[in-house]
């Protein structure tokens, strides 16, 4: 039986693209600044993943018994968010490839490519303030959970570009689980899911239930799409690039408190490398010291 969550992503995933897109049409009449600045977002945005955040934001508002479509601003504030995110993580990741296409600041030039994802955070908010179906005290506590939402994966980016910056080999299960939690699964779970139910006009208590639960889940999600990079698809261009940059991933840092190979595993992680074989070393080392079967069930408990 095919998951049914997959099946609404899927059935689901080009219901936002008209409105996200209106965010960069028509804005303006300078040539230059089409070409600059609303011609790149527009293409970055239609290059859209299963967007996933801002359909669980508007299934929240479904969940508790409210109007999907009343959600639509708030889905997209988060969607431009996460886009923002992930066009300067790839500058800050030195990434090739995002969603298949080359990564902006590789079409674009770093600077152009800051500035795109610098204007798609303040969409954040503008997407919200521009909403005239919401009221004022529904708007300041929306844009109040969107603001904390950024805030916290900020922090967590800071914590795992530090980690890696600073060679940190000190770090225990629980320091990732908090930079996990800050870095993800606030915009990825709990945040879209709570500000969906708030819109949906749900309780405190709905929308409180649904904040933890996104928690859980946006949690699982990030070691889930940690463990897929290191035994996932081998033919992803990006396979196994964790190790190569270092990440401190659940996997890792479980790892360094197990393994008796904890020494040639961090010679691994700070030699930024990229031989197939040795990455297959590393992943051999979490694999003997039950790292990567510790993260699976991690994982699965959470969800469960």
């Amino acid at each position: 039986m095919a998951n049914a969550f997959a099946v609404y992503l899927a059935e689901h995933h080009h219901d936002l693209d008209a409105y996200l897109d209106s965010f960069f049409t028509e804005q303006t009449q300078h040539a230059d600044l089409e070409r600059y600045l609303y011609a790149p977002l527009a293409a970055f945005s239609a290059n859209g993943g299963k967007r996933h955040r801002p359909l669980i934001c508007m299934l929240a508002a479904r969940a508790v018994g409210g109007d999907p479509a009343r959600a639509r601003s708030a889905a997209a504030a988060i969607e431009h968010f996460q886009s923002a995110a992930l066009i300067h993580d790839d500058i800050a990741d030195k990434g090739q490839l995002r969603r298949g296409k080359p990564c902006m600041y590789l079409t674009e030039g770093v600077g152009r490519a800051i500035n795109c994802g610098d204007y798609d955070i303040t969409l954040s908010t503008d997407a919200v303030l521009r909403d005239e179906a919401l009221d004022a005290p529904l708007k300041l506590r929306v844009l109040g959970e969107l603001t904390a939402m950024m805030q916290r994966t900020v922090e967590g980016q800071a914590l795992d570009l530090g980690w890696v910056q600073n060679e940190r080999f000190d770090l225990t299960v629980q320091d990732y689980l908090t930079m996990a939690t800050l870095k993800t699964a606030h915009y990825s779970g709990a945040v879209p899911l709570a500000v969906g139910a708030m819109v949906g006009g749900g309780s405190e208590q709905q929308v409180e239930a649904l904040r933890s639960f996104g928690l859980a889940t946006g949690l699982a999600f990030q070691i889930q799409d940690d463990l897929l990079n290191l035994v996932g698809d081998a033919g992803d261009k990006d396979f196994r690039n964790d190790i190569t940059e270092g990440k401190r991933t659940l996997m890792v840092v479980h790892a360094l408190q197990h393994s008796d190979d904890r020494d040639r595993l961090i010679d691994i992680l700070s030699s930024k490398e990229k031989d197939q074989a040795v990455l297959a070393e590393a992943v051999d080392i979490m694999e003997t010291s039950g790292s990567i079967e510790y993260a699976r069930n991690y994982a699965e408990n959470l969800t469960s």
